[in-house]
């Protein structure tokens, strides 16, 4: 039996994106259906459904921590060696908790959506959180980065639904083939 605590439709996310991201003062936010950069990195807050959408890693990061962490690496690929830029993200208060990046492609790259929730997953063998992926991210993701001692457990339909894949304890550059560009909406446990 799965417990779930927040379910964010992909409709309203989509309706939210389009809402929320022209408003953005930043320089670094583009709006969500931006087509002049190769990739898009997407922050998404589960309590609010929010979503902004930014030109670099790094602005994403700044975004999702709401400020407290400005000097991000430049890219995912980098930030996973990174043992400082690790403790910033462990430092942040609750009410800033990134649990999970997701990326297009493997080793990091691509477009990323950084997903964050309202306390660390909890380890006590429940789903905490679930998010059902907007129509731009599914069937997209190929790499993942787990946060704020959350598993992520990637699913093929809306809702959870379907044979899961993980738990992703770890980041992991490939996230094989069972769920490689299957991905429909995913748990936090």
């Amino acid at each position: 039996m799965t417990r779930r605590a927040v379910s964010v439709p992909g409709t309203l996310i989509t309706a939210l994106v389009l809402a929320t991201t022209a408003a953005i003062p930043s320089a670094e936010a583009t709006p969500a259906d931006a087509t002049t950069s190769p990739a898009k990195h997407c922050v998404l807050d589960m309590g609010s459904g929010e979503q902004s959408c930014h030109r670099t890693f790094t602005g994403a990061i700044e975004a999702a921590s709401g400020g407290e962490i400005a000097d991000a690496p430049a890219s995912a690929s980098a930030a996973v060696g990174d043992g400082a830029f690790r403790a910033d993200l462990r430092s942040l208060e609750a009410d800033d908790v990134i649990q999970g990046t997701f990326f297009e492609d493997e080793q990091y790259r691509g477009s990323s959506l950084t997903i964050r929730g309202s306390a660390p997953c909890e380890k006590d063998g429940w789903v905490d959180y679930q998010y059902d992926l907007p129509d731009e991210w599914k069937n997209r993701i190929s790499s993942v980065q787990p946060w704020a001692e959350c598993w992520l457990w990637l699913y093929p339909e809306p809702g959870l639904g379907g044979d899961r894949d993980g738990p992703f304890k770890e980041n992991s550059p490939a996230i094989g083939s069972v769920m490689n560009d299957r991905t429909q909406s995913i748990g936090f446990s």
